[in-house]
């Protein structure tokens, strides 16, 4: 059973999560609390179930400082405090200033998180914080849910669907869960090439610098709780990682109800539009929690930000007078749309509207091993 689990005694960890930056402002969270850091091993059905159970009923620590330390390239280290919240959550968001260009490509970036262990003051502790850095000239991102969009959950739709699949949720390890059929391949074409299956069990290390050619952005109503558990999975299923964009749970209308996905994911995907005003973005969500809607606003009133907009099927459910009022408004921007329960067919469809992202893939590995920068003609990349 996990250390911590059923006591306040465990060790004080800040747990950083991935972070992004553009040219002049540098977004870090990070969350402090009293458990180790999670190991996601297959190891049967109780195991598995004491694990997840430490995942969810996590001890915060409040009132904790800790210091990000970044230094971009050669220029001067810049450093920043944040005091942990009621809830444990600290955030950092740094300004930039000279000598923070950004290279041409995406890249990953590291910041370090150092803080002292309240119950043993002469011990200091650090953190690697893992920042994704889009590069200048790639003009063309990604922002995806995750439930039910790469990962299945089974619990779209009535109380009797979340009954049957509550051991997903509960017991299973990311190894053990079930990728949507054809998602690594999908994401390989819109993201850039695929990094490959990852060792699964913990988040650190060397995969998790593994840059594709167009940033990708995760926007989810699940807690962040899941944070290690997502990335382990995307790593085990040879999906991009990226920074995730996760709530803070509790038993109010705002976690619990309906609309509160809807407005949690609309200000995410906003968040990103305005830190990178030079960039359009694919959109790719499913029709069980309102992405639609969020996503046929955003093109309606931004329809030279949107790239395309990818909805993955998959409630029995008829669609909604404000899901085909959504789907109209994205056909009126102009903005590319996509719908099905197949990633295949998805595929087909960014090469038959002139999305061929993998086109542009090819063109950029082309000019890598030529050893030039790319030039105009890689400008949609």
């Amino acid at each position: 059973m996990p250390l911590g689990l059923f006591s306040r005694r465990g060790p004080v960890r800040v747990q950083p999560f991935f972070g992004y930056r553009s040219t002049d402002r540098l977004h870090v969270s990070a969350r402090a609390v009293r458990a180790p850091e999670a190991v996601f091993e297959s190891s049967g059905f109780w195991r598995g179930f004491a694990t997840m159970l430490g995942e969810y009923a996590s001890h915060e620590e409040p009132g904790l400082s800790a210091e990000l330390e970044y230094r971009c390239g050669d220029g001067p280290v810049r450093r920043q405090r944040a005091v942990s919240g009621p809830e444990g959550f600290m955030h950092f968001e740094l300004d930039l200033g000279e000598g923070s260009e950004r290279g041409a490509r995406t890249c990953w970036e590291t910041a370090l998180v150092r803080w002292t262990c309240p119950d043993d003051p002469d011990a200091m502790r650090e953190a690697v914080a893992h920042i994704l850095t889009p590069g200048e000239q790639t003009r063309i991102g990604v922002i995806s849910d995750i439930d039910d969009t790469i990962l299945e959950t089974g619990i779209t739709g009535n109380v009797r669907a979340i009954a049957r699949n509550w051991k997903r949720v509960m017991a299973q390890m990311p190894s053990e869960r079930e990728a949507v059929p054809g998602a690594s391949d999908f994401y390989a074409a819109i993201g850039g090439a695929s990094a490959g299956p990852g060792q699964p069990g913990r988040i650190a290390g060397d995969q998790s610098t593994v840059s594709r050619v167009r940033p990708v952005f995760y926007v989810s109503s699940s807690p962040w709780n899941l944070f290690s558990y997502l990335v382990s999975f995307k790593r085990h299923s040879g999906l991009p990682l990226g920074p995730v964009m996760l709530r803070d749970w509790g038993f109010n209308r705002e976690t619990l109800g309906s609309e509160g996905h809807g407005s949690h994911k609309r200000d995410a995907v906003m968040q990103i539009l305005q830190s990178f005003p030079k960039m359009r973005f694919a959109l790719i969500g499913d029709d069980s929690q309102k992405d639609l809607e969020v996503f046929g606003a955003i093109a309606s009133e931004h329809p030279d930000r949107i790239a395309a907009v990818f909805i993955r099927s998959v409630s029995d459910e008829p669609s909604s007078e404000r899901e085909i009022a959504a789907r109209s408004a994205i056909e009126a921007a102009d903005v590319p749309f996509w719908t099905g329960n197949d990633y295949v067919a998805a595929h087909r469809f960014l090469t038959a509207n002139g999305l061929d992202f993998e086109a542009g893939v090819d063109r950029l590995v082309r000019t890598a091993s030529e050893g030039d920068a790319p030039g105009p003609a890689n400008a949609s990349a």
